[in-house]
Order: structure tokens, then sequence, then C-alpha cells
């Protein structure tokens, strides 16, 4: 990641590289998460040379794995899709993706990058070479694109499938005790405030309350949201974990095709996923650590060792 980093600071002309680093300092431009079409810390990826938009990928391919790499880039193609969809109305491009980096890769103990646009915020945060990898937001409108009533484009479906089945392995009274609403929230909870909510009431169901099944899809449905991460930093966050209880929340219908939401909370995790706007057919999703966003957690152990 670092040496990443470097490469792309090196491939950028002097204008882009004063409009794209920053003080690790700066905690406002540090410490933001946005997911809609607006200017935003850093230099869009439209403004690089070949050399330098290639650089900015391959940072972001040390922050996700190879499926989550790929969903990446299929949200970030969609932007075209969108505009075409709209008419070219708004002027919607693939090139409007903006890479930030917060102090010196190469010399410092604390630095930290993001790359970020409409649906796509990665926001890597490494201290004393420990990577605090959160929040991670994918977003996808339109989530489905279909042709003879069959998908021919769906980044985010299993996030949606594996849910459903969860869902669906309820059983009535986990699915009574699951359902917090009768209606969707209009966006995830969380929405794009630099400190997510520590706890979101209702929990909905805990996962001891559900059978060996519903346990396993809970277990695969988190694991999937963790799995964004490369192999090691997702074994990581899968360890912090072990032992504490999640919760599962649904709200909105059952029924495929109809606004939904739905949420996974823990110590210190929070995974939001809704659907919600154009009649189920716009999905956005986001891992948060609350207490530990933004590289909280390893900012505070390096306080308490260095200070």
């Amino acid at each position: 990641m670092r040496a990443a980093a470097d490469a792309l600071l090196a491939a950028l002309d002097e204008p882009g590289r004063r409009r794209a680093r920053h003080a690790f300092d700066d905690e406002a431009a540090r410490r933001w998460l946005e997911y809609r079409p607006r200017p935003r810390p850093g230099v869009p990826l439209a403004d690089l040379d070949v050399a330098a938009r290639k650089a900015a990928h391959r940072l972001l391919a040390t922050a996700l794995s190879p499926p989550a790499y790929a969903q990446a880039m299929a949200i970030v193609a969609l932007e075209e899709v969108l505009d075409r969809a709209e008419d070219w109305r708004r002027g919607r491009h693939s090139g409007d993706y903006w890479v930030a980096v917060f102090g010196d890769p190469a010399a410092d103990d604390r630095w930290g990058w993001r790359i970020e646009g409409h649906h796509l915020s990665v926001s890597m945060t490494v201290v004393d070479d420990q990577v605090s990898s959160a929040p991670l937001f994918f977003g996808a409108n339109p989530a489905t694109v279909r042709h003879a009533g069959r998908p021919v484009s769906r980044p985010l479906g299993v996030e949606e499938d594996l849910a459903r089945e969860l869902l669906d392995a309820l059983g009535p009274s986990g699915r009574a005790a699951a359902i917090v609403a009768d209606e969707a929230p209009a966006d995830i909870i969380s929405a794009t405030r630099p400190t997510a909510p520590g706890r979101l009431d209702p929990l909905g169901v805990p996962r001891d309350r559900l059978t060996p099944t519903g346990r396993a899809l809970l277990d695969q449905l988190v694991a999937l949201y963790l799995d964004r991460l490369p192999p090691e930093l997702a074994a990581r966050e899968a360890g912090r974990l072990d032992g504490g209880e999640l919760h599962f929340a649904w709200a909105g219908p059952t029924r495929p095709g109809q606004r939904h939401y739905y949420r996974i909370q823990a110590d210190d995790l929070l995974i939001e996923y809704d659907n919600t706007t154009d009649d189920g057919n716009h999905a956005h999703t986001v891992l948060r650590r609350p207490a530990s966003d933004f590289g909280a957690d390893v900012l505070a152990a390096h306080h308490a060792t260095a200070h």
C-alpha cells in the first residue's frame, strides 16, 4: 500500500500532486465520506494522464480483494449507464472519482488515502504500518440492468440475495424479531456522517436465537462484507468479532423488487444495505466501525505507545 501510494504521487504532475496531497491532520478532509456526485478533497481521475490513472487503480487494488475490485470497477462503469438513462443531462462520467493522500507515505508513521466518487468510497488509514480499513462504501445505480427479464449487470446482487436467504431461513418467529419496520428508511442511516452511530435501535434478532442454518447464513453475510478487503485485513476484522454477538435487522417488504433495507451490528461494527429508491433499483452498502472509522483504533494505539 505504501509503495502504491508513493508510485501514485510520483506519477502525478506538480499541479495534480498539490491537489491530491493533504496534511494528515486536516481532519475535515481526511474524515470525509460522500457518495453523491460532487467535488471532494483530492484530484479527479478525469484530470490524470493514463499512467497516473493506472497508478490510482493500483492503489485502490491494494485495499480490495479481487472480487471487490471487480465490483468497484462495475460501479464506476455504471456512471456511463446512468448518464445515458438520464439522457446525458447531468454529465456523469466514469472519471468523476477522486484520489487523495494524507501525509507522506514515504516518510510518515501516520498517513492515509482515499478513492471516492458517486457510489464508491474507500478510505484507508495507516499508522505504524497497521491498516485501518473503514469506512468502505459501495453503491449501484441502477442496481440491476435487465435484458429479456434476466440481469446483465448486478454488482451488489449477492449482498441482496444472501440477506434474502437468511430472511427465509429465520422462520416466522425469527422474521418477526428481525423485521423492525414495515417501511424501509430513505437511505442508510449512518449517511455521510464522519462518525457513525454506535448503536441503531431496534437491534433486530440476535445471532444466538437463530437456527444453525440461520447462524451460518448470517456468518456468510458478514464475511461477504469483510471479504471486500484483502485476505490479511479481512481475517483481522473477522478475528475482532470472535465471540461477540451479532444482530440482524430488516426493514420494508420482503418481496423482491420492493424497497428494502437491512443492517448488521456488533461491537464496533455496522453494516448497512438499502435499496430504497427508484422502485428498489438503487442500492447502497457500507461497512463501518463506529469507534474506529478513519483509523481511530490504530491512532489511539499509536498515541498510547508514542506518548
